[in-house]
């Protein structure tokens, strides 16, 4: 089992940045897959980026070169880098984590890009 906490989340302007950062209550060393999720009003949650134990990324399509996904298993904490942001990226961010089976998430922090 384990808990995820998100922090960082913030009203920030277009074409500002942001970083968000995930922390678990154990190792993540052994954890095979943790992600970003994110879910804006009135719409679905959507995949952000997702990282593996070793390394390798993926990212939604539309979100590639703009957000950088990266752990540091040493603080057992995932990070979400967001550089250029717009206000379509204002959502509530998820982070996620998969042990065997069984799916974690996270209570979530706001994001909101606005002048």
């Amino acid at each position: 089992q384990v808990q995820l906490v998100e922090s960082g989340g913030d009203l920030v302007q277009p074409g500002g940045s942001l970083r968000l950062s995930c922390a678990a209550s154990r190792s993540i060393f052994s954890i095979n897959r943790m992600g970003w999720y994110r879910q804006a009003p009135g719409k679905q949650r959507e995949l952000v980026a997702t990282i593996t134990s070793g390394g390798i990324t993926t990212y939604a399509a539309s979100l590639k070169g703009r957000f950088t996904i990266s752990r540091d298993n040493a603080k057992n904490t995932v990070y979400l880098q967001m550089n250029s942001l717009k206000p379509e990226d204002t959502a509530v961010y998820y982070c996620n984590s998969q042990l065997g089976a069984t799916i974690y998430w996270g209570q979530g922090t706001q994001v909101t890009v606005s002048s």
